[in-house]
């Protein structure tokens, strides 16, 4: 079968990268270098359809290391993010978050851009997670100076975002009021009307509180922007129960056209998911014809790098 052959090539050529034995640095390169082994058509097929987060190694950059993290002290540098993604996996979709850009200059950038281009890395999202976007209501304020402030500071990561050969960016709506949406609409009309010059794709994410708890009124939003170039990016960890997962999953996934969140949260002996409903996931994004790259996202204990793996051997088995 193709998908045994490809988890075969999984267990004796991707596995194997996983830390445990020695290596010379933090981005786990190998003393002994590993002759890649090849993989049929089909099996690349498969990989195309997986992405991973920045975020799930986000203790491994300093602007986001938690103080009370247990693990290596080390850290590593963005720059050399997409070699190490494409080197250990075998991945070639990224997830980059703001936050992990050790600057925004011209040069700064275009290194990074030529680093994807070395690892024949992209970008598929670029999750706009900035102070502006959470001052106030940010991009849902009832004041237009405090929205417009959110949508510049935006517009900055959108120019990155094309730069970097994104498809799409994720700008979180803020402190949603259901009884007005307008002021997040106009919000997102202004965002939309920029991107869509530069072919990049505006993204709403259930990242919680109001989104996570009501993805219908995220729909409404969809709704009435009314432009393929806003779309969400569904999550499947991030609901508060089995019931609002389901049916936001099934809400979300129509307006998803780019990526979605394959979430890990906490495995049990044969590294299958436990918090939620995995396969249930899957499925669902499966039978609404979700094109997209399943971008894994590990925010569960212990070791990223093999809580990346374990969602990656899972997309494998279900996707």
């Amino acid at each position: 079968m193709r998908r045994r052959e490809f988890l075969g090539y999984l267990a004796g050529g991707l596995a194997a990268a996983i830390p445990g034995g020695e290596h010379d640095s933090l981005l786990g390169r190998s003393r002994r270098p590993r002759r890649s082994r090849p993989i049929s058509h089909s099996a690349y097929l498969l990989i195309q359809r997986i992405g991973v987060s920045s975020w799930s190694f986000h203790n491994y950059f300093p602007q986001t290391r938690s103080e009370d993290y247990p693990g290596p002290k080390e850290t590593f540098a963005l720059l050399d993010f997409p070699t190490m993604i494409a080197d250990r996996y075998k991945v070639h979709h990224l997830e980059i978050v703001a936050p992990h850009f050790a600057s925004t200059e011209p040069a700064y950038v275009d290194e990074l851009r030529r680093q994807l281009i070395r690892a024949r890395s992209y970008v598929v999202n670029l999750p706009v997670d900035i102070e502006e976007m959470w001052t106030g209501g940010g991009l849902s304020d009832p004041s237009e100076a405090v929205r417009l402030a959110a949508v510049e500071a935006a517009k900055k990561w959108i120019d990155i975002a094309a730069t970097l050969r994104a498809r799409s960016v994720r700008c979180d709506p803020g402190k949603l009021d259901l009884k007005n949406l307008s002021p997040t609409i106009d919000s997102y009309r202004k965002l939309v009307a920029y991107a869509s010059r530069k072919g990049i794709r505006v993204l709403i994410e259930n990242h919680g509180g109001v989104g996570s708890e009501h993805p219908e009124d995220l729909v409404r939003i969809f709704k009435a922007v009314s432009s393929r170039y806003i779309g969400a990016l569904p999550d499947f960890g991030n609901f508060p129960d089995a019931e609002t997962r389901k049916r936001g999953l099934e809400l979300l996934f129509p307006y998803a056209a780019t990526v979605c969140h394959a979430k890990g949260l906490e495995f049990d002996a044969r590294g299958n998911e436990t918090k939620y409903d995995f396969p249930e996931c899957i499925e669902i994004a499966k039978q609404l014809r979700f094109q997209g790259v399943y971008s894994v996202e590990y925010e569960g204990p212990g070791d990223p790098y093999q809580g990346v793996q374990n969602v990656i051997n899972e997309l494998l088995s279900e996707v």
